[in-house]
């Protein structure tokens, strides 16, 4: 089973229980490819990428990357190639992952403001 944890920004000490890496399915797609967004990436690089932009909460082993980056490919969202001068395989984005990236921007954006008016109890916006 693999876990991760979230820490909470202003409280530090503050830890919520261990969550399973499965939790991250419905979004690790995006976040693949919001990391590949810009530049073409070797495996450990996006794992580095997705830490660093997370603050350290999205510390994923490469068991759970992998097979996601394998997945992104079959779908035509990302293509890979052998890069000579890295050594490595390199993952970047097709037009249509690019495409992909801005569908699920948008939609994470409408989505996070109507769960924040929830937890915060706030009306949500009205739509026209």
């Amino acid at each position: 089973m693999i876990l991760f944890q979230i820490r909470f920004e202003h409280y530090p000490d503050v830890v919520l229980l261990p969550m399973r890496a499965e939790a991250l399915k419905g979004h690790l797609d995006v976040l693949l490819l919001a990391v590949l967004d810009g530049e073409p990436r070797h495996g450990y690089a996006i794992i580095e990428a997705l830490r660093d932009s997370s603050r350290g909460r999205f510390d994923l082993p490469t068991g759970t990357v992998y097979p996601a980056l394998h997945r992104l490919e079959t779908r035509g969202l990302v293509r890979s190639g052998w890069s000579v001068v890295a050594g490595r395989r390199t993952y970047r984005l097709t037009a249509a992952g690019r495409r992909a990236l801005a569908d699920q921007r948008s939609a994470w954006r409408d989505f996070s403001q109507a769960v924040s008016a929830v937890l915060q109890d706030e009306p949500w916006p009205a739509t026209p």
